[in-house]
Parts: C-alpha cells; structure tokens; sequence
C-alpha cells in the first residue's frame, strides 16, 4: 500500500549550506585516516588472520596496534585515534576478537549518503571522541552532554563566531533547567505570600545538591567552565566546529548536522503522531499505528532530541516490559539507531524475554539479510518468538490476523506447533492459544488448540 504523502514541502537546507556531494567529500577527508585504519583491518584482521583486540574488547591489542603502526608508517597514538573514529563513525565493526568492516566502508568511495551518515554517527558519538575532564563526576558531564544540544542550536542559528563566554552562559542556563526539572520541590522564594490551610507553611525540605545553583552568587564556584572546553574539544576533533581564540564556530558539516536534527525534531512536532516529548514507552505506543515509513521517521526525530545512550536504555526498558507489541517496536527504533546501540543489545541477549530480538538485531547488524536473519534462532527461541509476536497480535490486531499468524510458525503443522508451543514456557501461551481458538474457523482445529490452552492452564 502506497504512503501517505505528507503536506509538508521537503524542507531545505539554509542558505550556504554545501551541496550534499561537497558535504560528502568534507567528510571523506576529515575521515581519511580512520577510514585507512579501517581498510587495513578489513585486509589484516580478517578471520584466521589474526587477533584484532585486547582481551575481547574494542581496544587494539598492544600487538595489533604496532602491527599496524609498522604497515601505515603511523604513531601507535595515532593507530588508537583512527581506529577509534573509525569504530565510532561505523567503518569497523568489532565482534569478540573480531574486526570486520563496516557497511559503510564498502560504500564509501561510491555513496555519499552512506559516507554522511557515518559523519553523523561520529558526531553523534562526539562525548566519546575525546576523554572527559577526569576531575568531574560522570552526573556533571552527563548534565553537560545532554545540555550541548542546546548550545550547538545556538551556534547553528548565530551562524558565525559565538565568544566562549556566551555560551558558558546558555550552558548554565540550560543545566540549571535540567537540574530544576528533577526537583521535587521549589528551592527558591516563594513568590506568592497567600497562605494555603490545607498545606504545611514549612515543608521539609531535602537539602540541595552543593552544586544547584548556576546563576546568581556562587555561580563562578560551578566548574562548567572546564567542561564546557572540555565539550568544544571534542566537538572540534570530530570536525563539527573550529574552537580557539577564545570562539567557536560550527563547520559547514557541523552546521549541517545540527541543521537537519532540527528538521528532525520539528518534522516530529508538527506531525500527527507528535511524540517527540514523550518516553520511549508512550512514544512507541503512538507510533503503533502508523505505517513503517512514518514510524521511523518518528523514531529518528525521536531519537534525535536526545542522547543515543539514554535513549537506547529508555528503549531496552520499554522492552521489558508485558506489552509484546512493545517489544517488537522497541527493536525496530533500536535498528534506526544502529551501531551505537550493539553493545547494550549485546549486554540483553541473555535476557529470555529479549533474546530472540536482540539475536535478530544483532544477525541484521552484523549484515545478515533479514529474510534469513531468523536462521539464528534455535527452534524453542523461534517458537518463543511466535508466541510474543502472537501476543502482540491478540493484543493489538483483528482476530483474521492472528489466525495468519499461523503460517509464520517454523513447525510444519499445526500439532507440532501445539506441542511445542506448549514447551517453551511463554508467559502468555494461555491467552494466546485461547484467542487462537476463538479466532480459527476450522472447529475441529479450534477445539485442538482449546485443549493445548487447557493444558497449560492446568500444567498438563
């Protein structure tokens, strides 16, 4: 079925913006070297040729490092930099000890959207690019990651130089609005002095955070000032701004990116569906209806208006929750996140209420085609699968619907699926199997699958 075309004219980019192939080859040379460490792990570090990293993790190996070093007539420092920015920007891919190339790096020479979103990717990731201020804990910078968003608006809209001085003030000012949305109550001064009988004229109050306060006197004693430099350095190594002399200013490529999470963001406020204030459980409850094109555009302006870390938990929570439909559209928004999501999907994949997503999510990423991706799957997590999806169809669909659901079922009849339906231990293999009942036309098959629900029920 055709999607509805929006009403909404295709927005464009502002006035001086590069073209998308000019954008494209910024990004190319700003990634010129993370893309040659790549290239040199697809050549060397392939299956049986050797140990990409250290102990399993995404960290080269001291060896591999030198390895490496030798062949790209580079510094060990500069190996760590590129590989890095390579993983982050999705040209490398590690899994256990592992390297494989990226999609991306087989794209780059020829596709211009799949070199951008890996910019993208990198921008997005810039809180990782560059190591924190040590001397802060990780709630200050958290404040000060979720609060740049903000700053980088500004820039985009000043479109020119912005002295540090201004933006460490929208900083304060943004981080004092995220902290006072935290707080239970009011701190301040009344501004009213009207009484109210049914309340306590003094409630007790929690004493403050020592550093709540950002405007006002004190403010100078909040170290934001170092974490401020901290996050302009950052984003200057992944090219999103220039940072000296006291200024910053947006690259034409970090310009860019802002921009069109932005569009993002408003494309999402202005649509029907409109769920990009809500968490990720309202959010993915609104996007139900919509048809898959429209969901993942809500997604993406979704996901845009907050930090992917956060934003990955939100959606892993939503998962685990009784709501099977839920879970469903919690793994589609995490296959709009993509690489940043691998390793909290990996972390879950031991869940039993997850793992039969996370293992499809985890096979699509790592380039497995998602016709085959369920290849995967054991039998007994593949019949778990058809139960959930069943669920979420008994919960959400049309009695026609579930009854097709059937025929997506990996046994060959349906007494073999009864059986091990029956087996795998599904919380709502009751209720499943008695709506399927209720919904079959074939009496003789309805009653079959009443008995299986009896069975259950009674432990049979």
């Amino acid at each position: 079925m055709n999607q509805q075309r929006s009403r909404r004219p295709a927005p464009r980019p502002p006035e001086g913006t590069p073209a998308p192939a000019e954008l494209a080859r910024m990004a190319r040379s700003g990634l010129a070297g993370a893309a040659r460490v790549a290239r040199w792990a697809d050549a060397a570090l392939g299956p049986g040729r050797g140990s990409a990293t250290a102990a399993g993790q995404a960290i080269l190996s001291d060896t591999t490092v030198g390895w490496a070093a030798d062949d790209l007539d580079l510094t060990p420092a500069q190996v760590r930099a590129d590989w890095d920015t390579a993983r982050l920007a999705g040209l490398v891919e590690v899994h256990g000890d592992t390297a494989r190339p990226g999609w991306r790096l087989r794209a780059w020479d020829r596709d211009d959207s799949a070199v951008l979103r890996g910019w993208v990717a990198l921008f997005d990731a810039w809180s990782l690019a560059h190591p924190e201020p040590e001397d802060h804990g990780p709630a200050a910078v958290g404040e000060v990651v979720s609060a740049m968003p903000q700053v980088l608006s500004f820039l985009q809209l000043s479109a020119g130089p912005v002295p540090v001085p201004q933006l460490l003030d929208l900083l304060q000012q943004r981080v004092t609005e995220l902290r006072t949305e935290r707080c239970e109550v009011d701190y301040g001064p009344r501004s009213s002095g009207i009484a109210h009988p049914e309340r306590s004229p003094e409630p007790e109050l929690r004493p403050p955070a020592p550093s709540l306060a950002l405007t006002g006197p004190g403010a100078d004693d909040v170290p934001l000032a170092p974490l401020l430099d901290w996050a302009l350095r950052a984003l200057a190594a992944v090219g999103a701004l220039t940072y000296g002399e006291g200024q910053a200013t947006l690259t034409p490529l970090g310009s860019w990116a802002v921009w069109v999470k932005l569009e993002q963001i408003c494309v999402a406020a202005q649509s029907p569906a409109g769920n990009i204030e809500q968490g990720a459980e309202d959010m993915l409850r609104g996007c139900a209806q919509l048809r898959p094109n429209a969901a993942r555009a809500e997604y993406r302006a979704w996901l845009a208006a907050r930090p992917v870390g956060s934003a990955v938990t939100e959606l892993l929570d939503a998962a685990r929750g009784e709501d099977a439909l839920l879970r469903g559209l919690a793994f589609e928004a995490l296959r709009v996140v993509g690489a940043p999501a691998e390793p909290e999907v990996r972390a879950v994949h031991d869940e039993p209420t997850l793992r039969p997503y996370a293992l499809l999510w985890l096979a699509e990423h790592e380039g497995a085609d998602p016709e085959d991706a369920h290849e995967v799957l054991t039998r007994a997590e593949a019949t778990w699968l058809w139960v959930d999806t069943a669920a979420a169809v008994a919960d959400h669909g049309e009695a026609p619907l579930l009854v097709r659901h059937l025929e997506s079922a990996v046994q060959p009849t349906v007494p073999a699926l009864l059986n091990e339906v029956r087996a795998v231990g599904h919380p709502r293999t009751v209720q499943v199997l008695v709506a399927l009942a209720a919904a079959h036309p074939d009496p003789a098959l309805a009653k079959a699958v009443r008995r299986a629900a009896f069975q259950v029920h009674t432990g049979g």
